[in-house]
């Protein structure tokens, strides 16, 4: 090969690179837009549709739930697609069908079609993620994919920053609309994008691919797909139920109350917006902190223990001012923020023929278990009669479970991806 041919080969590698991470980085920015602008108007559009009082938290977990069983479904779909007919075809499919249901979300008169569309949505959402980690973490050196995966992490979390501003400015319909002019617009730039060679270079294999029931066929490889699962949940206790919430926890611990009305101002919309400005704050750092201490585990560690202080302090917080109660916020979504390393580990821990499978089920599952969680957070809430009461025994066994499975979770830092699972 000559000096030029190898000059050339070299830029055309770095551009497929360059392009990998931007496309991932810009897919997962819509993705958080879709995916949080439900929480950021959920209040507006269910008062629209002839809701009041504590329907609008009943009504609206009953919505973050059909959302979150779409993605359920969704992550499976998906990263079965992912393994057998590649990275490119997931991002493809997946945002030209929540672009879809973002835009048929603007139309809703009804509480059921709302939850139609934003299964739908939910649906599509489950295959942006997992399908971009996977190809950054296929198209980078085992030493630097930790940058790229920050990168998309960080870069896609201000997806919500931005809903939020959307929320604030428009029209709860017109945020929808917006969201879904935002997919059409990132469907056109991915022609450009390049599928990973590592991809390319096993489909010739004769291996099993995208067997999502191998993952319970092997008790070593069933484990550590359950512990990855166990040690992101915290991160959606915090979003599905603290700030999605954050308005009726606001009421009672007399947060930010309106002297004139008895009311609280914090809003969901704000909550979430400051939440993730911390967060993408912190999946910066948290990823930068793995690459520097050359250790996933203790950069996870870290932030998790930072994750659970800040949920006690959130529980315990009275009669605060609602600047103060967003600049925690904002700190609370920097502690809350280790997704990025959390997304790097899952795709870390399993071979090429069920990676994407694996990378794109396990934020699923993770975001899925808000079902759960705030089913029993409901009942409990019902049972105790005292939200705080409700959310602090939630937040108890999620956080120790995920300490229990980080602690049995091996290093995957710096690990070689060139292999498949005998399946």
């Amino acid at each position: 090969m000559s000096k030029s041919d190898s000059v050339q080969q070299s830029s055309l590698h770095t551009n497929a690179l360059n392009m990998a991470v931007i496309v991932a980085a810009l897919g997962y920015f819509v993705d958080i837009y879709d995916l949080l602008l439900f929480g950021i108007v959920r209040q507006p559009s269910l008062v629209e549709l002839g809701y009041s009082g504590d329907d609008l938290l009943k009504k609206g977990a009953f919505l973050l739930n059909w959302q979150m069983g779409g993605m359920l479904i969704g992550g499976i779909l998906w990263g079965i697609i992912g393994d057998k007919r590649g990275r490119l075809s997931v991002l493809f499919g997946s945002i030209f069908l929540y672009s879809l249901a973002n835009i048929l979300n603007g139309t809703v008169h009804s509480i059921e079609m709302y939850a139609t569309y934003r299964f739908i949505a939910g649906v599509g959402l489950a295959g942006e993620l997992g399908a971009g980690i996977t190809l950054v973490s296929e198209v980078m050196t085992k030493e630097n994919r930790g940058y790229g995966t920050t990168i998309v992490s960080a870069f896609g979390i201000f997806g919500a920053v931005i809903a939020g501003i959307i929320g604030r400015e428009f029209d709860w319909r017109v945020a929808y609309y917006i969201g879904g002019g935002l997919g059409i617009a990132l469907l056109i730039l991915r022609y450009s994008a390049y599928e990973s060679g590592m991809f390319h270079q096993f489909k010739k294999e004769e291996v099993s691919k995208g067997n999502f029931l191998g993952f319970f066929t092997n008790r070593e490889r069933f484990m550590k797909y359950i512990k990855v699962i166990l040690i992101g949940v915290p991160i959606w206790y915090v979003i599905g139920i603290l700030v999605f919430f954050a308005p009726e926890f606001a009421q009672v611990l007399h947060i930010g109350i309106d002297p004139s009305t008895g009311k609280t101002v914090i809003t969901g919309r704000d909550a979430i917006m400051y939440q993730y400005a911390g967060a993408a704050t912190g999946a910066l750092l948290c990823g930068l902190l793995s690459q520097y201490l050359k250790k996933r585990k203790r950069a996870l560690l870290y932030f998790m223990l930072a994750d659970a202080a800040c949920v006690f302090i959130y529980l315990v917080m009275r009669n605060t001012s609602a600047p103060a109660f967003y600049l925690f916020d904002f700190f609370f979504g920097v502690a809350n923020g280790y997704w990025s390393v959390f997304m790097t580990v899952a795709s870390e821990q399993f071979g090429t023929n069920i990676r994407a499978t694996a990378t794109t089920t396990t934020p699923n599952f993770v975001r899925g278990s808000v079902v759960p969680m705030t089913i029993f957070f409901v009942w409990l809430k019902g049972s105790t009669g005292n939200i705080l009461t409700a959310a602090l025994i939630v937040g108890v066994l999620v956080l120790a479970l995920a300490f229990f499975a980080l602690w049995k979770t091996e290093e995957t830092y710096g690990r070689d991806l060139e292999y498949v699972e005998e399946i």
